[in-house]
């Protein structure tokens, strides 16, 4: 069973608004036709055929499938937690048709068997194209090397590589995994974090750490392990990634590294944009996130380093975790926020209504610029003819309150409940089908259906 073809009416492409602080009924009304997993027409006041699907979209802005090159979906090893299907829903509900995986499941997926195993998964549930991270190390250990080469041969093609969740510490194996990837065009992508400077930490290190009582967190800690990675990478001549960048300091050493040419890309999670430290006050163990939510200062600088180009990409760090883990003590709570379903609302408060970024700089900061990092295939390149339809479609006057009900994930540790939040995602197309139906998920059973149709029409 698949879904209709499909005519959007009416919609504005955030392509073609690029103007920062611009409405987005500014842009002129575009129709976009579907079939066969396709965008087969654009055009304006296109007329609706036989059998298909009309979406009246007017006031709508349509955007590129979002692409999340950080995502913790936890399957196999921690279901209690989150599946590749729970996490997938969530997905499709904040308008996302890609996730690239992380690698600290159970068994780690440091071997080409395991990594096939959570892409085979992610194709059976159908809401969005999973590609799995391929760990650096075995077993996440920073001992030795992982199978890189093989999973990169195989079936899920991995070209992204992080221990995430611990750094890779060591230099020489640090060394020795740039150059392995640089072979396949491969990334690795660096928590950066040292372990003997943050052990036992609890939050940011500052004057507030110390009037709480709780051990700090020093930027220090971030910014010399980018620093040491970056001078690698430049000496390699390969590709570096860096997860969840979180203060000024570590802005500056990105941003010197590419006025060098060193081939470095860095993202900011959506938490890093808008939440301070000051929220640790509180001891609710839903804001212990690692790293830790930092200073004002830092949050106004991580906002500017992305209206300047210096921060690449806006990835989610959705990182579940059940109840028991977090309703918990400060100091034995799990570090971690879900965000899959807030990425998008938090992006346009601060950013687009902040006038930080244009709606196309959103496509390029959550879809476009993702995508290319994890080179991935079979993303669109454009909302235009002849490109796959993966889409969302997304109601800027529309605003509701975060809660419980807005979650589709197993676990429920938002930092955003009780927020009003701006962005309605109203509708997401995934390989010419939609998972998310005017706000509401489409049946698990319909989607698994269509997805194999669409996946056996790509062999």
């Amino acid at each position: 069973m698949s879904n209709p073809d499909i005519l959007i009416r009416g919609t504005r492409l955030a392509a073609d608004l690029t103007e920062r602080g611009a409405d987005h009924r500014s842009a002129a009304p575009v129709d976009l036709r579907i079939s066969g997993g396709r965008i087969v027409e654009r055009g304006a006041q296109l007329q609706p055929r036989d059998g298909e699907r009309v979406i009246e979209a007017d006031g709508l802005v349509a955007i590129t499938g979002l692409v999340d090159l950080h995502t913790h979906l936890r399957e196999p090893g921690f279901e209690q937690s989150e599946t590749v299907l729970t996490g997938t829903r969530a997905a499709a509900a904040g308008g996302f048709t890609s996730v690239f995986a992380m690698a600290n499941t159970m068994p780690v997926q440091d071997t080409a068997g395991v990594v096939e195993q959570v892409q085979s998964l992610g194709d059976a549930a159908g809401y969005a194209t999973v590609r799995p991270i391929g760990a650096v190390t075995e077993d996440l250990a920073g001992e030795r090397l992982s199978e890189i080469g093989a999973m990169a041969q195989s079936r899920a093609g991995v070209r992204v590589f992080s221990d995430d969740g611990k750094c890779v510490h060591d230099p020489l194996l640090m060394r020795r995994a740039l150059e392995y990837v640089k072979t396949f065009d491969g990334v690795i992508a660096q928590h950066a974090q040292d372990p003997r400077l943050t052990e036992g930490a609890q939050m940011n290190e500052g004057a507030l750490s110390s009037e709480l009582g709780l051990k700090g967190w020093p930027a220090v800690a971030e910014e010399s392990i980018i620093a040491r990675d970056v001078l690698l990478a430049e000496h390699i001549g390969a590709r570096l990634h860096i997860c969840h960048l979180s203060t000024a300091g570590s802005v500056e050493v990105v941003r010197w590294a590419k006025a060098r040419g060193v081939q470095v890309t860095a993202e900011v999670t959506p938490h890093h944009l808008i939440l301070t430290e000051e929220l640790v006050r509180s001891y609710d163990p839903r804001y212990k996130v690692n790293p830790p939510l930092r200073r004002d200062a830092d949050v106004r600088a991580l906002r500017a380093a992305v209206a300047e180009g210096v921060i690449d990409i806006i990835a989610t760090d959705h990182a579940p975790h059940p109840v028991e883990a977090k309703e918990c003590e400060w100091d034995v709570a799990a570090f971690g926020m879900v965000g899959l379903e807030s990425a998008l609302p938090i992006a346009l408060l601060t950013l687009v209504n902040e006038g930080h970024a244009s709606w196309a700089e959103i496509e390029t900061l959550l879809s476009q610029k993702p995508a290319e990092i994890g080179r991935l295939a079979g993303h669109p390149a454009a909302l235009a003819e002849g490109e796959p339809a993966d889409l969302v479609l997304v109601d800027p006057d529309g605003a509701s309150a975060f809660d419980v009900e807005r979650l589709h994930g197993l676990s429920v540790n938002s930092p955003y409940l009780g927020m009003e939040l701006p962005g309605r995602v109203t509708y997401t197309v995934r390989r010419g089908y939609l998972t998310l139906d005017d706000g509401e998920l489409v049946n698990s059973e319909t989607v698994a259906d269509a997805a194999a149709a669409a996946l056996e029409g790509t062999r």
